[in-house]
C-alpha cells in the first residue's frame, strides 16, 4: 500500500528571522523566501534520485542563490569526478549503472548525474553569476571522452527524444560505412543521385529538405549512415524518435532546431541534418488533415521564418510512394535531394549476387540479396509494412 508523506526539504525563512548562515543553509537575500515555502510531497515510488533531485533545487528555489547554470556531457570519462576539488559530497545514490551526487561549498550547490548511456548533466546554483560559471567549469572541464582521432569507421550521433519534463538528446557511437564501399549495393538509376548527395557541401546547398523513399529493405538507412561519414566535417546528424511529440510541442521543436551553436573543423558554423525516419504519416497526401499543424511546421523548419539564418537540413524517409506525398513536400525548390531507392532490375541484381537463384523477375531489394547470399529464402508476395528506425 502507497503512503504518500511530506518531507520537508528546506524551509522558507520568516519574516523578521535571522538572515546569517546557519550551517548548510544560507537565508535568502533577496526576500523570495517569503514567497516561496519549499517542501516535497514523496511516497513509495519515490527513491533516492528524487531525493537529491529536490534537495539541489532548494537553495535556489528558496532565493538563496539567485543563479543558476547547467551543463550536458556527452560521454562522461569513466574518471571524471563532475565535482570540484574541495567540494563537500552531501548525498549520492547509485543503481542500474546510474549515479548522482549532490555538493556544496561556501555559497554554491551543485548536482551531477551520470546515466547509463554514459551521458551526464551538472547543474549548480550560486550567490553570483560568475561563482556559478566558475564552479560549472571547474566540475566539467575534461569531463567529456575526446572523440577517437583518425577513426571514420564509428560517428556519434544524437538521439531526441521527450523525457518529461524536458526533450533530451542522447548521443550513440554508430559504426558508419564509407560510400565508396557500400556504392555497389545500390541500382545503376539511383547510384548517381547518392554520388551527387555524398559529394554535396555548404557552398552548393540548395534546398533544406532531404528526401529518400522507397520500399523497405533498399538501403535508405545505410545511405544515410553513409552521408553521416561523408558529411562529418561540416554536418552534425541528429535523429528525432518522437515525431509526433517532436512536431506536437512547440518548445520541444524550438530547442531541436535553435539550440546550440556549434563550429565545424574550420571553425565556422556547423550544419545539422535533422533525421525523421519512416515519417509516412506526416507527409503523405491527406497529412493536413489527419496531423494538424504537424506538416505545416515541418515545412516552415525548411524554408518559413523558424528556419532562416539556422544551418539546418531536414532529412525525411519514407515507403511511400512519391505520387503519394503531399506536394507541398515536393514543391520545386524545396529538396536538397529527392531520391527514389528502389529494387535492383533482374539483371543487375543476378550481378550483384552473381547466380539467379531465388530472384524474382521484378528484381529484387538489397535486403532479399543480403539474405539470398546467406542461404534464406526470401518470402514470397508479402505486404510492406512501415519498419521502425534503424540507427
Amino acid at each position: 500500500m502507497q503512503t504518500p508523506q511530506k518531507l520537508p526539504v528546506a524551509h522558507a525563512a520568516k519574516v523578521g528571522e535571522n538572515t546569517k548562515k546557519n550551517g548548510t543553509h544560507e537565508a535568502a537575500v533577496d526576500g523570495t523566501a517569503d514567497l516561496m515555502p519549499f517542501l516535497m510531497n514523496y511516497d513509495d515510488d519515490m527513491d533516492a534520485f528524487d531525493v537529491i533531485d529536490a534537495l539541489a533545487l532548494g537553495p535556489y528555489v528558496r532565493g538563496d542563490h539567485q543563479h543558476a547554470r547547467m551543463k550536458w556531457i556527452n560521454k562522461v570519462r569513466k574518471d571524471a569526478s563532475l565535482v570540484p576539488a574541495d567540494a563537500r559530497i552531501l548525498r549520492t545514490a547509485e543503481q542500474g549503472g546510474q549515479s548522482a551526487l549532490l555538493a556544496a561549498g561556501e555559497h554554491w550547490m551543485l548536482q551531477a548525474i551520470r546515466w547509463n548511456s554514459g551521458n551526464g548533466r551538472v547543474r549548480v546554483s550560486a550567490r553570483t553569476a560568475e561563482l556559478a560559471e566558475t564552479i560549472l567549469k571547474a566540475a566539467t572541464d575534461n569531463a567529456e571522452e575526446p572523440e577517437p582521432e583518425d577513426d571514420d569507421t564509428v560517428i556519434d550521433i544524437g538521439f531526441w527524444h521527450m523525457s518529461m519534463p524536458r526533450p533530451n538528446r542522447l548521443v550513440r557511437t554508430i559504426d558508419i560505412p564509407k560510400w565508396a564501399d557500400i556504392r555497389r549495393n545500390y541500382a545503376s538509376g539511383v547510384v548517381g543521385q547518392l554520388d551527387s548527395l555524398m559529394a554535396t557541401r555548404p557552398d552548393n546547398i540548395s534546398g533544406r529538405l532531404l528526401l529518400l523513399h522507397g520500399p523497405p529493405g533498399t538501403g535508405k538507412t545505410t545511405a544515410l549512415r553513409a552521408l553521416a561519414n561523408e558529411w562529418r566535417s561540416w554536418c552534425r546528424m541528429d535523429c528525432v524518435l518522437d515525431p509526433e511529440v517532436f512536431f506536437g510541442d512547440p518548445g520541444y521543436l524550438l530547442q531541436v532546431a535553435l539550440g546550440d551553436d556549434d563550429n565545424d573543423e574550420d571553425g565556422h558554423p556547423r550544419w545539422q541534418l535533422l533525421l525523421i525516419e519512416d515519417c509516412d504519416e506526416l507527409i503523405r497526401g491527406e497529412a493536413k488533415q489527419s496531423t494538424g499543424q504537424a506538416l505545416s511546421r515541418l515545412l516552415n523548419l525548411t524554408d518559413g521564418l523558424l528556419g532562416q539564418g539556422r544551418n539546418l537540413l531536414i532529412g525525411l524517409t519514407t515507403n511511400e510512394d512519391l505520387t503519394r506525398l503531399h506536394p507541398a513536400v515536393i514543391r520545386p525548390g524545396r529538396c536538397l535531394a529527392q531520391i527514389e531507392v528502389g529494387r535492383f532490375p533482374y539483371d543487375e541484381a543476378v550481378s550483384w549476387l552473381g547466380r539467379p537463384d531465388g530472384i524474382a523477375s521484378g528484381g529484387a531489394t538489397l535486403a532479399e540479396l543480403c539474405a539470398l547470399r546467406s542461404g534464406e529464402v526470401p518470402s514470397a508476395g508479402y505486404e510492406e509494412l512501415p519498419t521502425g528506425a534503424y540507427l
